[in-house]
C-alpha cells in the first residue's frame, strides 16, 4: 500500500514535469515566430522605402534583347540555298575561277565547303599547276603577315600567318585540291560529298589553245607525248559530271535509305542549288579558232550539249559569256542575259550586234556564283555580258 502511493506521487510529479517543459516550448515558439514577423514587417518597410525613392524610374525598365538566334534555331532558308553546301569549283588557278572562289568564300559563309580545284599538267620537270599564286591572291591567302627566309639560307619558302583582319575572308572553308580533270578516278574523287559545282576550267586562253597564246611548255608536253589524252572542254567536263552524278544517286539512295527529307522525282530537294554552272563563250565573242581537236566554238557547243544532252538529271544551266575585257571595262556594272531560243539563237533584238558584248572577269564570276542560286536559269542556256564595245 506504501509503495503504491509513493509510485502514484512520482508519476503526478512527472505529469507536472512535462507540462512545465510542453509550456515553456510553446512559448519560445510564439516567441521566435514573433521574431520573424517583426523582421518581416521591417524588410516590407525597408522594400516600401526604395520604391518611394525610385519613383517612375521603374517604368523605365526596358526588356533586355533575346539572345541571337543559333544556327539551329535560324529559319530554314526559302528557296535556293547555298546553306550547308559543298561546291567545286573546277580551273580555279585560273583567273575566273580564282574569283569565283573568292566571291563565294566571302559573300556566302553560309557555305559548308569550297572546293577548289586546280589544275596540273606534265610529268617530271613539266610539271607545273599553273598560278597557284593567282588563287592564293584572290582568296586574301597572302594578307596575313609574311616571313620568307634569307638568300643564303636553305628554307627560302614565303609563308603567311592569319591575322583578325582576314576573319572575312573564311579560308576555313577552303579546300585546294590536286586533280588532272582529264583522269576519270581523280574526277569521281574529288566530287565524292560535292552538292553543286561552278565548272571554269579550260584548255583556251581567249579563243587561242594555252599551249600556243601562252608558250606554256607543260601543255605543248600534253599535247605533242599523248595527243589522244582528251580536252578538258569535252573529256574533263564529262568526267566531272560523271562524278557529280554519281555523288548525287550515292546521296539519294543514303538519304532514302536513313528515312531523310524527300526530294523531287529528279533526286532535288526543295532549297537545293543548280547543279551545275558552266562557265561557256557566246559564239560571237571570238573569231573562231581551228585546233587538231576541233574548232573553238565547236569544242564549246559540244561541251553544252554534254552537260543538257548526256546528263538530264542534273539541273544544269549554261552561261555564255562575253568577250572578257578587265581593262576597258568596269567591274561591278548590271549583268545583262538573254535566253537562248530552241533554234540555238539568242533571243533579244535582231540586228543587235552580239560580237560587241564585253564582261569583266569579276562580274563574270559574280553571274557564275548568283547563277547556283537563281531559279531563272535552272534548265536554260544564256548569253551574259555587262556593257557593249567595238
Amino acid at each position: 500500500s506504501a509503495s503504491a502511493s509513493a509510485s502514484a506521487s512520482a508519476s503526478a510529479a512527472s505529469s507536472a514535469s512535462s507540462l512545465r517543459a510542453s509550456s515553456d516550448g510553446d512559448a519560445a515558439a510564439e516567441d521566435e515566430a514573433a521574431a520573424l514577423r517583426s523582421r518581416a514587417e521591417e524588410l516590407r518597410s525597408q522594400i516600401r522605402s526604395m520604391e518611394e525613392g525610385l519613383g517612375d524610374r521603374r517604368r523605365e525598365y526596358s526588356r533586355p534583347p533575346p539572345p541571337p538566334q543559333t544556327a539551329a534555331e535560324e529559319d530554314p532558308p526559302r528557296g535556293m540555298s547555298l546553306k550547308g553546301k559543298r561546291v567545286l569549283v573546277t580551273g580555279a588557278n585560273g583567273r575566273l575561277g580564282s574569283m569565283v572562289c573568292r566571291r563565294l568564300l566571302r559573300e556566302h559563309p553560309e557555305v559548308a565547303e569550297v572546293v577548289a580545284q586546280v589544275h596540273y599538267v606534265g610529268e617530271g620537270e613539266f610539271r607545273t599547276t599553273r598560278g597557284w599564286g593567282r588563287l592564293s591572291y584572290e582568296v586574301g591567302a597572302e594578307d596575313g603577315v609574311g616571313r620568307i627566309g634569307a638568300a643564303w639560307s636553305e628554307d627560302r619558302r614565303a609563308t603567311y600567318t592569319w591575322t583578325e583582319d582576314m576573319e572575312g575572308y573564311n579560308l576555313q572553308n577552303l579546300r585546294v585540291v590536286e586533280a588532272e580533270l582529264l583522269d576519270p578516278v581523280q574526277c569521281a574523287t574529288i566530287t565524292e560529298g560535292v552538292d553543286c559545282v561552278i565548272w571554269c576550267a579550260t584548255d583556251f586562253n581567249g579563243n587561242r589553245p594555252r599551249a600556243i597564246s601562252g608558250l606554256n611548255v607543260a601543255f605543248l608536253f600534253r599535247a605533242v607525248a599523248d595527243p589522244t589524252k582528251g580536252r578538258v572542254e569535252i573529256e574533263g567536263l564529262r568526267n566531272v559530271l560523271g562524278g557529280l552524278k554519281n555523288a548525287k544517286q550515292s546521296k539519294r539512295w543514303n538519304r532514302d535509305l536513313t528515312g531523310g527529307a524527300p526530294g523531287s522525282s529528279s533526286g532535288r530537294g526543295p532549297n537545293d542549288p543548280v547543279d551545275v554552272v558552266l562557265v561557256s563563250t557566246a559564239p560571237d565573242a571570238y573569231p573562231d579558232f581551228e585546233t587538231p581537236f576541233g574548232t573553238f566554238n565547236g569544242l564549246k557547243r559540244e561541251g553544252e550539249g554534254i552537260l543538257n544532252d548526256e546528263f538530264p538529271s542534273l539541273g544544269g544551266a549554261v552561261l555564255r559569256m562575253g568577250r572578257y575585257e578587265d581593262n576597258f571595262v568596269d567591274e561591278g556594272l548590271d549583268v545583262l542575259m538573254e535566253e537562248e531560243e530552241d533554234g540555238g539563237e539568242v533571243e533579244g533584238e535582231g540586228e543587235q550586234r552580239k560580237d560587241r558584248r564585253r564582261i569583266n572577269r569579276r562580274d563574270a564570276a559574280r553571274a557564275a556564283v548568283q547563277a547556283l542560286t537563281e531559279e531563272r536559269v535552272l534548265g536554260k542556256t544564256v548569253e551574259v555580258w555587262t556593257a557593249e564595245r567595238g
